[in-house]
């Protein structure tokens, strides 16, 4: 190999090791499961039932429409700090009534919410996450609640190394408080700790407390060529899907 070619090998061998962190942090809804078609199926399983027919894809949509106005009545101190289940049931009493629901029993409107708990993750994400495992401590740091991440991962075989974000912050993304206390769980520096997601304001707001990032495509999320297809925000990697997240990461 000519030596200038040799040097630029070693060179990116540099490069790509001070890019490795210890931890990776992940973003779970739409990043690692697909929250569109998992609540519009559980909708028309729980709302079926009761006679109800509607376009589920579009309700799955409208709820998850009230999910940032939902957290920014928390992150702007409006009212107190809330788990997103909560929120989420808030959130449903404001869509139900463009759809024709009313008077559905607090069974009904329970099941619903838990509909955010059995969502099936994208591919290759339970693969990728035991591939990335070995080498890296993973967590997810979602504005998820605890219990909701917990189902999720038994749902879909991950085995988290802690369970971090909104409800050990008491806040939500993008807050620097989420973000700063996934890195002192873990005890490491932020420069010790990547982001990965795949929404550009997250990595934004995750770089910005000195986390490193990663951005991963997800471009049917919100429907066909809908979502992120790249970061409109400078990362320190991007990546078409999360194995090759793991491939880039060289595990």
């Amino acid at each position: 190999m000519p030596a200038a070619l040799e040097a630029d090998r070693h060179r990116r061998l540099r490069a790509l090791t001070a890019l490795v962190p210890k931890a990776l942090f992940f973003d779970v809804f739409g990043t690692l499961v697909d929250w569109r078609s998992g609540v519009a199926r559980e909708a028309e399983r729980v709302l079926g039932a009761q006679g109800h027919s509607l376009d589920w894809t579009a309700f799955a949509e409208a709820w998850r429409g009230e999910y940032q106005p939902g957290m920014e009545e928390v992150r702007s101190g409006r009212i107190p700090f809330s788990k997103l289940d909560v929120l989420h049931r808030h959130n449903l009493a404001r869509c139900l009534p463009r759809f024709g629901l009313r008077d559905l029993s607090e069974d009904v409107l329970t099941e619903l919410v838990l509909a955010w708990h059995r969502l099936d993750a994208w591919p290759e994400v339970t693969a990728a996450l035991k591939r990335l495992r070995g080498r890296f401590r993973i967590a997810p740091v979602s504005n998820g609640n605890i219990s909701l991440m917990a189902d999720l991962a038994r749902r879909n075989d991950i085995c988290w190394d802690a369970i971090l974000g909104a409800e050990v912050a008491g806040d939500y993304k993008p807050k620097p408080a989420v973000y700063r206390a996934a890195c002192a769980a873990f005890d490491l520096a932020p420069g010790q700790c990547m982001m990965v997601a795949a929404h550009s304001s997250d990595l934004a707001a995750a770089a910005a407390c000195g986390l490193r990032t990663a951005h991963v495509a997800r471009p049917d999320e919100h429907g066909p060529g809908t979502g992120e297809r790249g970061p409109s925000v400078p990362v320190d990697i991007a990546a078409a899907d999360l194995g090759d997240l793991a491939d880039k990461l060289g595990v």
